[in-house]
């Protein structure tokens, strides 16, 4: 195990990582921009370390300054989150170069699988069926020979992005052609890399994610599926486990091809395959996370295994100590991410409580919510035996959360959660259409 782990990130996440450590017996290195020098995790850590200004370019962007940070301060190991540099497969060489593990896939199995077309070819052979689409588009001329074959409308993906940047819906050549020089500048400033793909736009659907777990040895296990169908602009604004819209012989049937998809690709580490079932009840896949997602609470909550810890372990090259048949699923876990609509400081924060109420966050009276990173403030996570009862969980720990001093969305998901086909589970990714 490593004796001491730098967490190349900030807010939630990183408070989040070092508590696991902790929990571990492992030290703790933070990071830090100068905006954050009073944060949560600079506080929680064992040991800190600034390395730039407030912006992410400068700061935690930084490869060469992250790396300093860790060979400064001795950590044998660095958690790099999500976001920020979780998905570059350049710092997780660098870090290897540098005698410093990375805490997820290897820098090779990280390009070959984050690469959002070359994955679709390898889990296509790996049994997964997937959604037609292009490998990387070099020019829009390219662009409009791939939407003609595979037919309108097409998604506009970038090959970097992540959390629902670098997305764009196009229905005609003439959007496309508007569209696409705009979607290569945009993935070049928001992810250092240009490379656009396109895909089938799959219509009505549900947004279903699949959570893995592999370790050096070959064991896989399926941690089950994640429902995250309700979505702005392609951002998740609340995802539950199980999905509503998934029977129990589809999510076994799923479960058993991810498993072996994931052996036979050959990765290490915790991960995510992310799929969209259509309204014939076929799963297609679309990408795949090497990375901790923002929504693994919901699946910790429900089958009481710390993904974190284990993703540590795994790097480490810890055995996995469960099998399949031992992941135990029962009741239903939710989860609200909580946004902030504003910046200034947290004058009030009143955290709801309760048996199996959590909110991770890295909000303290008196924070400042600055304008330069992720406007995610906290994750609101509640798990009770049946829906009905998680439903009426949420929503009462919806009405107890309080932050004052910042303008947040926590109205707007106390009425979503309240939406009758929410409740109902009959949403898919058409819910937030028009809200």
């Amino acid at each position: 195990m490593f004796s001491k782990i730098l967490i190349a990130n900030r807010g939630e996440i990183a408070v989040r990582i070092i508590r696991a450590c902790k929990e571990m017996g492992v030290a703790t290195v933070a990071v830090y921009s100068k905006a954050d020098e009073d944060a949560l995790h600079v506080a929680l850590a064992d040991e800190s370390v600034c390395i730039g200004p407030a912006s992410p370019l400068e700061s935690y962007l930084n490869e060469e300054r992250v790396i300093s940070a860790a060979l400064v301060t001795g950590a044998k190991a660095i958690h790099p989150g999500y976001g920020f540099l979780s998905e570059n497969a350049h710092f997780a060489s660098l870090c290897r170069k540098n005698g410093i593990a990375f805490i997820g896939p290897d820098a090779d199995n990280m390009e070959r699988l984050s690469d959002k077309a070359q994955i679709k070819e390898l889990m296509s052979d790996a049994g997964l069926a997937v959604i037609p689409g292009s490998g990387v588009l070099t020019s829009v001329e390219e662009a409009l020979a791939e939407a003609e074959r595979i037919g309108y409308p097409v998604m506009l993906k970038a090959r970097s992005g992540g959390g629902g940047r670098g997305i764009r819906m196009v229905e005609n050549d003439s959007e496309l052609m508007q569209v696409f020089p705009l979607a290569v500048s945009e993935s070049e400033a928001s992810f250092g890399d240009g490379a656009m793909y396109m895909e089938k736009y799959v219509y009505p659907a549900h947004h279903v994610e699949m959570q893995i777990l592999a370790d050096e040895a070959g064991n896989v296990v399926c941690l089950g599926e994640r429902d995250c169908s309700v979505q702005r602009r392609h951002q998740k604004l609340i995802e539950e486990s199980p999905s509503p819209a998934v029977s129990e012989k589809q999510r076994r049937e799923l479960s058993e091809a991810v498993v072996k998809a994931v052996k036979k690709v050959g990765y290490v580490g915790l991960g995510t395959l992310e799929f969209l079932l259509d309204s014939s009840g076929n799963f297609w896949f679309m990408e795949m996370n090497v990375r901790l997602q923002v929504e693994h609470t919901v699946t910790e909550a429900l089958t009481g295994i710390d993904l974190v810890k284990w993703q540590i372990r795994t790097a480490a090259g810890i055995p996995i100590r469960f099998k399949q048949e031992d992941i135990l699923m029962r009741g239903v876990s939710v989860e609200c991410r909580i946004n902030a609509r504003s910046t200034g400081t947290v004058r009030m924060l009143h955290i709801p409580g309760g048996p199996f109420v959590r909110f991770d966050t890295y909000m303290v009276q008196g924070a400042e919510i600055s304008p330069f990173y992720d406007s995610l403030l906290g994750k609101l996570i509640v798990m009770a035996g049946t829906r009905e009862e998680a439903m009426r969980k949420l929503k009462a720990a919806l009405c107890e959360l309080v932050i004052d001093g910042v303008e947040t969305n926590i109205e707007e998901q106390l009425e979503l959660v309240s939406d009758p086909l929410f409740v109902e589970g009959k949403y898919d990714l058409r819910f937030m259409e028009g809200r």
